[in-house]
């Protein structure tokens, strides 16, 4: 009877408390957030701000095709893909209208071994292009096209331009033609990368893959900021611009004379850190330390010494190596520049006048083969800066051992490629020149730095003539 009589109560009872919960569950569904209309606004104003700038901008980019001639299982440039064994290969970049005329803007490493180049305009149409000019210090050249009233691109400050700022990159990559990425400027000022001989480079997230080299990092104004040269491993998120200062001051004189002439003072130099500074007698307030005076230079004439940290050119403060960098690439050949220059303790002006920055491009005056027979088996390079960056040396050393032939002169004397000629006949080698010079009558005493370690080392003819 208990539960008999108890059953119907519990029943309603639970009932109605399924009733609630099912009711409570119904009233509680989500509904539909309410939308700030004015975050949207706001981002579909951004939206259509980088819509319109791709628009508006691609049409002064170009897509370029290259056609280069390789010899059956010659090895290729990364630039190319390492696609095909030999015969005709072809690759792509992309460029800048530089002026309405024809005038277009891309990387050396682009079009600098191609026997043909073609341009693609953004409506399609293509052009034959011819090979203006180039500076391989910067990875610049200049093509030109028989074309007029193309749009040209504008402009603007990279040095005003702040890190963090959105920018957006056009460009081919893959052979995807007017490809639009986005992101930030991640950092300025960038080197020491050891791609380029002068290196200052933009440093962006926005997606850049081969192809894009040549193309233009803009603003959210349209204005190219910098020319996208290259990245640090596929996929990594960092990718490089030259600046557009640079790239402008270099396509001026590329369309006027077909080459570059830029300032330069004579010097190697590093940071100049804390430590480093209280070995050379002064506090640490920035600069540029002299690690090499190039002989015969600029500098050496003006009376610097390894050792001074260049603290101002003019009223321009030098506070790191790339300020020093920027600043006399921004002075022409022949100016007299103020320098104020920290030694021990002591600080002096010293007046500079620039020279010519010699050119990397002349292989002939900076390589010789270890097939001349004069060189007893040596083959000989001058040591750039690119080169020096290369191979991380930072001595006076001038004179690189590129190779030994096996089984010469050089070789049976222990010679080794990466050998760092210093003094032949106790006289200091500055040039190939010098070597040739005191290997003339088939024997000389060199001085060699090899691993940081300096030994002296008799080279002779084994069949004198």
């Amino acid at each position: 009877m208990f539960r008999t009589t108890l059953r119907g109560p519990w029943l309603m009872a639970i009932g109605a408390m399924l009733a609630a919960i099912t009711l409570g569950t119904a009233s509680a569904s989500p509904r539909k957030a309410a939308v700030d209309e004015t975050a949207l606004s706001r981002a579909v104003a951004f939206e259509t701000a980088v819509t319109d700038v791709a628009e508006s901008v691609s049409s002064s980019v170009v897509s370029i095709q290259v056609e280069v001639s390789r010899p059956v299982n010659n090895g290729l440039p990364s630039f190319f893909g390492g696609q095909g064994q030999g015969g005709i290969i072809r690759g792509g970049g992309s460029g800048v209208i530089l002026k309405s005329n024809g005038y277009i803007l891309t990387n050396n490493h682009v079009v600098s071994e191609a026997n043909r180049i073609d341009v693609r305009l953004r409506n399609g149409k293509r052009y034959p292009a011819t090979l203006v000019g180039a500076d391989s210090a910067t990875d610049l050249a200049m093509l030109k096209i028989d074309a007029r009233g193309l749009p040209q691109a504008e402009f603007a400050s990279s040095e005003k331009a702040r890190v963090g700022q959105f920018v957006i990159a056009i460009g081919s990559p893959f052979g995807l033609d007017y490809t639009v990425t986005t992101g930030v400027l991640s950092a300025k000022g960038r080197g020491g990368i050891g791609a380029n001989e002068i290196e200052d480079y933009l440093q962006t997230d926005a997606s850049i893959n081969p192809g894009n080299s040549g193309g233009p990092l803009v603003d959210l104004h349209g204005r190219v900021l910098g020319i996208n040269t290259m990245i640090i491993g596929r996929g990594s998120g960092i990718g490089f611009a030259i600046p557009a200062e640079i790239a402008q001051r270099v396509a001026s004189q590329l369309m006027t004379n077909g080459s570059v002439k830029r300032a330069w003072l004579g010097v190697s130099f590093q940071e100049i850190t804390p430590e480093l500074a209280a070995h050379f007698g002064g506090k640490f307030d920035g600069g540029a330390l002299v690690n090499t005076v190039v002989p015969g230079g600029p500098a050496e004439k003006a009376g610097l010494q390894s050792g001074d940290v260049i603290t101002a050119i003019g009223d321009q403060q030098i506070r790191e190596g790339h300020d020093l960098l920027r600043t006399v690439l921004r002075q022409g050949v022949g100016e007299r520049l103020t320098l104020k220059v920290r030694r021990g303790e002591k600080t002096k002006e010293i007046a500079v006048v620039t020279g010519e920055r010699p050119s990397e491009d002349s292989a002939t005056s900076n390589e010789q083969s270890a097939e001349d027979n004069g060189m007893l088996g040596l083959a000989l390079e001058q040591l750039t800066a690119r080169l020096r960056a290369r191979v991380g040396y930072e001595g006076e050393g001038q004179v690189f051992v590129r190779a030994v032939k096996p089984g010469s002169d050089a070789d049976r004397a222990g010679l080794r490629p990466g050998d760092i000629i210093l003094q032949a006949d106790r006289q200091a080698v500055r040039t190939i020149g010098d070597m040739r010079a005191a290997l003339r009558d088939g024997k000389v005493l060199l001085y060699i730095e090899r691993d940081s370690q300096r030994f002296f080392q008799p080279l002779n003819r084994s069949n004198p003539r």
